[in-house]
């Protein structure tokens, strides 16, 4: 299902600079890190009108050979193709992403259950885990400055997985164990990529999340917030954007008409 045969596992074990380890949950907690470190999370293919396809071989010439980012479906069907290559157990699942909002909110974002013991997920936007996290009620984990934890509603089989923001626990997405394949994620997809009541369509975001800094741009604006929930935020300039996204996004370079809008 993952296509893990399809995959050029060295390219991308060269691109993250990571090598598996003989000890299956060290290499599963470093290639999430690797991951994370050295590919962004971004919709710049979207914002200039460029179809998302969802297909490996798309994807690896996207986020392996030209070296760009992509948003959770690319990453986790990208993550899911890696880990199915090296033998992992990898499941699909969707989540309705939270983030405060109150009332009834679409199951769009794309996570993985590993090995029927993780939580994985190296797609989230929104300040998601560095690690993977046991799939168990009650899992608690600090990730460099954040921390992180998993609430379960035993009645409808709903997790929730929280961060502590803003001296309160407050919720990222909700979740349950029914599976989804690739084919469920290219339907979402088309609706998150295409509509244009969808966030990532009106706008440029990317983002990345460090032990110690979450990095957003939304459209021109450029935030970093640190765990204590200390924020700096900054208006750039079509330049200091190409820029900011070289130094602190892992080197990313965007189509031109992403970075400079035409009016």
């Amino acid at each position: 299902m993952w296509n893990g045969d399809q995959l050029d596992l060295d390219a991308y074990l060269d691109r993250v600079d990571y090598r598996p380890e003989r000890d299956r949950t060290v290499t599963l907690r470093g290639l999430h890190r690797a991951h994370l470190r050295a590919i962004p999370f971004e919709n710049g293919d979207i914002v200039a009108g460029v179809p998302i396809a969802l297909d490996l071989p798309s994807i690896q010439d996207k986020l392996v050979g030209k070296r760009r980012g992509g948003y959770c479906y690319e990453h986790n069907l990208l993550f899911a193709a890696v880990l199915d290559r090296l033998g992992y157990q990898v499941t699909g699942l969707a989540a309705r992403v939270v983030l405060g909002r109150p009332g009834d909110v679409p199951a769009t974002h794309a996570l993985l259950h590993v090995d029927r013991t993780w939580l994985v997920d190296v797609g989230f936007g929104g300040g998601g885990l560095l690690e993977p996290l046991p799939l168990v009620e009650d899992a608690f984990q600090a990730q460099g400055g954040w921390s992180f934890r998993l609430d379960l509603d035993e009645p409808t089989g709903v997790f929730t997985l929280q961060t502590y923001r803003e001296n309160a626990w407050t919720d990222l997405y909700r979740f349950t164990k029914d599976p989804r394949t690739p084919a469920d994620y290219t339907v979402l997809s088309h609706y998150l990529s295409t509509h244009p009541n969808s966030p990532f369509t009106a706008r440029l975001l990317v983002q990345r999340t460090e032990d110690h800094a979450l990095r957003r741009i939304t459209g021109s604006e450029y935030s970093v917030t640190s765990p204590d929930d200390a924020t700096t935020t900054r208006t750039l300039t079509p330049d200091e954007l190409t820029a900011v996204l070289r130094t602190d996004f892992a080197g990313l370079e965007l189509p031109t008409g992403v970075t400079r809008p035409v009016d």
